[in-house]
């Protein structure tokens, strides 16, 4: 039995696991605020808060119900568009209605209830904060400006909170209903009522962890299957530093990443790269494992990590097993993994002092959307010579790669514009693009060129751009 609390009231159902939280809340529950567009997690019409207690305390993020199944709801506060209401419309609805933010309304929801999840997270209360609240969310009407008004009436509203809790503050100033105060206390006491995870001993049922992938590509398989949830098991979940190793759950979502100090101390453009990777509700719920064991070659994360060597951890429940992440792509969408094996830990050493990263992406739009081709480069530099290189490339092959051949080319060269220009060179020896949506053969041969640039560029300022960019 799955149970959680909706809005202001316990509910529990017997319905599959698999379920998604958006089918279950408006057919089962019969609350139509919460509305079905794209049912791929890209427009946030769907968007709900998903409060809860795995760091100790309260804490709520924005989820698109579309792709969460109710399993992951178990033990939870799910909160729709409904669950804010109080007697008239609270200060986020009336933002909106103030500076004329809503157009033909059914995008509306989503917005009031990502600016409602921006009002109970931690975050700074400034403007851009707010306005990247709402960057999983699409107006098909257009109107982004007025939208972008109320989103800075609500960080206004933010300004005074200080130390005080997002949720009581968000209560005192009557910006969300008062039960939102009592929701603690009720979690603590559901979960003495409830597995704290559902079990599932069915050795073929379908690993699940964030399913933002999974529920896209078989959403009708999916709902109705035999799952095995990994989203809430304390043992997959967390970031630590062992030494000048960090070891990674792989449960950990990308938001899990983002607010991590260790991630923020060695990688201080890493939120400049998450930007270029889907929207905050799909961050939030989308982890590091699945992007990994999805296989897609144009995994965002799989890239980053490939260029930082990572080691994964399988278990099979017996032996554990370890391998190169690099090692796991066999061919398309196949694995060196056994269907009894699950992963279990990933780590990778940290940068040192003479390191350097950069990640890079191009896609046709340049949020919300999947690359076209995008690369990391992992390299260490001693007097102005490489002295080791990982560079990883996606979209450009039938797996995540390695550009090996490349790798070896620049390791103990000079830096150069003329280094770099080789390596672009010998890069397009070890790609076999194909031409498909996303863009040509050609025109991905011609995008991995300038990427690879681009890491030189942003790495190393001092080499002749004009020189790179012409060529």
């Amino acid at each position: 039995m799955i149970e959680f609390i909706l809005n202001n009231k316990e509910v529990n159902t017997s319905l599959p696991s698999g379920t998604p939280v958006l089918d279950f809340i408006r057919y089962h529950q019969h609350l139509m605020g919460t509305k079905i567009g794209c049912r791929e997690g890209d427009c946030g019409a769907c968007t709900v808060l998903v409060g809860d207690l795995s760091t100790g305390t309260l804490r709520y993020r924005t989820a698109t119900s579309c792709l969460m199944p109710l399993g992951n709801a178990h033990g939870k506060h799910i909160v729709t568009v409904e669950g804010i209401n109080m007697t008239d419309l609270n200060p986020i609805q009336q933002a909106m209605t103030d500076e004329s933010a809503t157009q033909c309304g059914f995008c509306t929801p989503g917005f009031v209830m990502s600016l409602a999840g921006f009002c109970l997270s931690k975050n700074e209360p400034t403007v851009q904060n707010a306005i990247t609240a709402i960057d999983g969310n699409i107006c098909r009407c257009t109107g982004y400006k007025s939208i972008e008004r109320a989103a800075t009436h609500v960080a206004h509203l933010l300004e005074p909170r200080n130390n005080e809790t997002p949720t009581d503050f968000a209560v005192g100033q009557n910006i969300l209903p008062a039960y939102f105060t009592t929701i603690q206390d009720r979690l603590q006491t559901l979960s003495l009522g409830v597995d704290g995870e559902l079990k599932n001993d069915n050795p073929l049922a379908q690993r699940i962890g964030g399913g933002t992938d999974v529920y896209v590509q078989k959403h009708d398989e999916i709902k109705d299957a035999s799952i095995q949830f990994l989203f809430d098991k304390t043992e997959l979940k967390g970031i630590q530093q062992e030494g000048n190793q960090c070891i990674i759950g792989p449960a950990s979502t990308v938001t899990d990443l983002i607010e991590s100090e260790i991630i923020q101390r060695y990688f201080p453009g890493f939120n400049d790269y998450t930007k270029l990777v889907s929207s905050t509700p799909i961050r939030n719920i989308a982890t590091i494992g699945g992007n990994f064991i999805n296989a897609s070659p144009i995994g965002d994360f799989t890239i980053f990590f490939l260029a930082l060597d990572a080691t994964l951890t399988f278990s099979n429940g017996v032996t554990l097993r370890e391998l190169p992440l690099r090692n796991l792509y066999l061919g398309y969408k196949m694995l060196d993994k056994q269907p009894e094996e699950h992963l279990t830990q990933i780590r990778f050493d940290l940068p040192g002092a003479t390191t350097r990263f950069n990640f890079e992406k191009v896609s046709k739009r340049t949020h919300l959307d999947i690359a076209s081709v995008n690369s990391a480069i992992n390299l260490t530099v001693e007097n102005n010579v490489i002295t080791s290189v990982k560079l990883s490339a996606g979209g450009v092959a039938p797996i995540p790669k390695r550009l090996v051949k490349t790798e070896t080319f620049l390791t103990g060269k000079s830096i150069t514009e003329d280094v770099v220009l080789q390596a672009t060179a010998i890069a397009q020896t070890e790609i076999s693009p194909i031409s498909d949506a996303r863009g040509t053969e050609t025109y991905k041969r011609l995008l991995l060129a300038q990427l690879i640039k681009a890491h030189f560029i942003k790495l190393f300022p001092e080499l002749k751009v004009e020189q790179l960019l012409i060529q």
